[in-house]
């Protein structure tokens, strides 16, 4: 088993499950650890003890989403050809979809509170020409810029229809 997975109703479980709805509801920065840990129903002393910190915590819970999406993103690609605009499309679109049906479109949508590569934009890059290289990281803040719309309330169709409209080779409405 992963090491990250802890045992249902541990405190470790409790706070990664409080962790993903706080994160999600307020971002990163505004999440209060003695909120955080009282909604786990633990002690800071049991987040400190399992993660070291907030940001441990939040970089336990993003890198996860993130392996996910980048899981999702490759079978998406792969099924749609695995190189070119098609495969761009359907990374990103159903990278959108699984970011909305998992719940995490703020964490997944906001900067990181640490300087690290961008998981996404390295899954886009393989799937572009080298030429378009610069692409892949606009690409991802379009996506960011998608999932963050949600998160301030947007509805995730429109949301997707207008990330869609971005990725469409024909501009159409």
């Amino acid at each position: 088993m992963r090491e990250w997975i802890p045992v249902p109703g541990t405190a470790k479980a409790r706070l990664v499950e409080a962790a993903v709805h706080q994160f999600e509801v307020a971002g990163y920065e505004a999440v209060n650890v003695v909120e955080l840990a009282a909604k786990a129903s633990v002690t800071t002393g049991a987040l400190y003890h399992h993660f070291g910190s907030k940001l441990g915590l939040y970089l336990l819970v993003r890198d996860e989403m993130e392996k996910r999406i980048v899981e999702r993103m490759a079978g998406a690609a792969a099924a749609a050809g695995s190189r070119g605009r098609p495969a761009v499309r359907a990374a990103l679109l159903v990278a959108f979809d699984a970011a909305v049906r998992f719940g995490v479109c703020r964490i997944l949508g906001e900067p990181p509170p640490v300087e690290r590569d961008d998981p996404v934009r390295a899954e886009l890059l393989p799937l572009l020409p080298k030429r378009l290289a610069p692409a892949a990281a606009m690409l991802a803040a379009a996506w960011r810029s998608a999932l963050l719309a949600v998160a301030g309330g947007t509805p995730s169709p429109s949301a997707r229809a207008s990330l869609s409209y971005l990725l469409d080779p024909d501009g159409g409405p």
